[in-house]
C-alpha cells in the first residue's frame, strides 16, 4: 500500500493539529483537515498558512482544508483527532455515521472531560458501536508544535491496546525527525498527558511569584508522584510515568515559556486574574479544565494530590498562589516514597 493510497483526517486546525496534518502531508498521504473557525479556513485556503496558530509555517500545498466534518472523515482510514476535549464528545458523536466499520482513530488530545472525569479512550469506548472494528490511539510526548513544524527532533509515544494499530500508527508517522515509540498503556499515557498540564501551571506560578530552581525542581517531583498515585489506582504502569508521556512530557510543560499553562500560570503567580488572562487568549488551556477534573478524580478515587488540590483552589475557590504554596510547604512531614 503507497503513502497516497491511505486517507486520512485530521480534526482541529490548531498549532498541533496543523502540524500533524502537514507532517502527514510531507509524506506523501491523501490529508484532508477540518477547520472550525470560518475566517482560520479562508486563510488558509489563501495562502496554505496557518496565520492564526502556526506563523511562519508554509505548509504542504497538496494539503486539503474543508469546514465540512462528514468530508473530513468520509472514507478515511485513519481519523487523527486535536480537538480540546470539551469539544470532543460532540465531535465524536457527529462523525460517528460517516465513519468506515475498520478505522483507526489517533487522539492527540491532552486532558479529561470535567463533566464526566473520562479519557478520550473512556469516552470514545462509551460511544463506539460494538459491531464496528475500530481501533484507538493515543499520541503523546514533549512536542511543542512549532518545533516539530520546524523539523526540530522529537520523540513521542503511540499507546493503543490493539498492537497491530499501534504499530501502523507507529509507521505513518514517523519521520527523520519525528520518533515515534509505541506502548500499551492507554490510560497511562493518557493521565501522563493530561496531568502535567496541571503541574505546568503550579510550575509558573512558582515563576511568576519570583521563586528559585529549587521550588520549581521540588514541585516537578512531587508533581510525578502525585500522578503515579492517580495512576496506579486507575490501573496504569508505573513505568510509563518514567517515560515520554509522563516525565518527558512533564519536564518540558514545566520549563518552557511555550507552554500555554506555564505561562497562565506565570500570570496567576504575578497576581493577574484567571479570567483576564484567558480573555486575553485565543487558544485553548488545558490544564484548567484538568484541574477541575484531576481534583474531582483524586477524590473519587480516594488519592492524596495536595499539588492538584491547591491548583483547583487557586483557579476556582481565589485562594491566594502564595498561601497555596506555604500550605503546601508547611503540610505535616512524610516519607517520599509511598503509593
Amino acid at each position: 500500500m503507497t503513502h497516497s493510497s491511505i486517507p486520512i483526517g485530521v480534526i482541529g486546525a490548531g498549532s498541533w493539529g496543523t502540524t500533524l496534518a502537514n507532517l502527514l502531508a510531507s509524506k506523501g498521504y491523501r490529508v484532508t483537515l477540518w477547520v472550525y473557525e470560518e475566517q482560520l479556513l479562508n486563510i488558509l485556503l489563501r495562502t496554505q498558512c496557518n496565520s492564526w496558530y502556526l506563523p511562519g509555517v508554509q505548509l504542504q500545498k497538496t494539503l486539503h482544508f474543508t469546514a465540512d466534518l462528514k468530508e473530513a472523515v468520509t472514507k478515511k482510514q485513519v481519523v487523527l483527532w486535536v480537538t480540546p476535549v470539551k469539544a470532543f464528545r460532540e465531535l465524536f458523536c457527529r462523525a460517528l455515521p460517516f465513519l468506515e466499520k475498520e478505522i483507526i482513530h489517533v487522539s492527540a488530545s491532552k486532558g479529561i472531560e470535567p463533566s464526566s472525569l473520562q479519557t478520550i479512550s473512556q469516552i470514545v469506548r462509551s460511544l463506539m458501536p460494538r459491531e464496528r472494528k475500530q481501533s484507538l490511539c493515543i499520541l503523546s510526548g514533549p512536542s511543542f508544535a512549532s518545533e516539530v513544524a520546524r523539523n526540530m527532533p522529537t520523540a513521542v509515544v503511540i499507546a493503543s491496546r490493539d498492537q497491530n494499530a499501534a504499530e501502523t500508527v507507529q509507521k505513518i508517522m514517523a519521520t527523520p525527525f519525528f520518533r515515534t515509540y509505541t506502548s500499551d498503556d492507554v490510560i497511562g499515557v493518557e493521565l501522563g498527558g493530561a496531568l502535567k498540564n496541571v503541574v505546568a501551571l503550579a510550575a509558573g506560578i512558582v515563576e511568576g511569584l519570583g521563586l528559585g530552581n529549587n521550588t520549581r525542581a521540588a514541585l516537578i517531583t512531587r508533581g510525578l508522584a502525585e500522578i503515579i498515585r492517580l495512576g496506579n489506582a486507575m490501573g496504569a504502569q508505573p513505568l510509563t510515568f518514567a517515560g515520554l508521556s509522563g516525565i518527558g512530557d512533564l519536564v518540558l510543560t514545566c520549563t518552557s515559556t511555550q507552554s500555554r499553562n506555564y505561562s497562565v500560570g506565570k500570570e496567576l503567580g504575578c497576581g493577574k486574574k484567571l479570567k483576564d488572562i484567558l480573555n486575553g487568549m485565543q487558544v485553548v488551556v488545558e490544564g484548567v479544565a484538568t484541574a477541575q477534573a484531576a481534583n474531582a478524580l483524586s477524590a473519587r478515587q480516594g488519592i492524596d494530590m495536595p499539588i492538584v488540590q491547591e491548583i483547583y483552589r487557586v483557579l476556582f475557590e481565589n485562594k491566594q498562589p502564595l498561601q497555596a504554596l506555604q500550605e503546601l510547604m508547611g503540610r505535616e512531614l512524610k516519607k517520599e516514597v509511598r503509593l
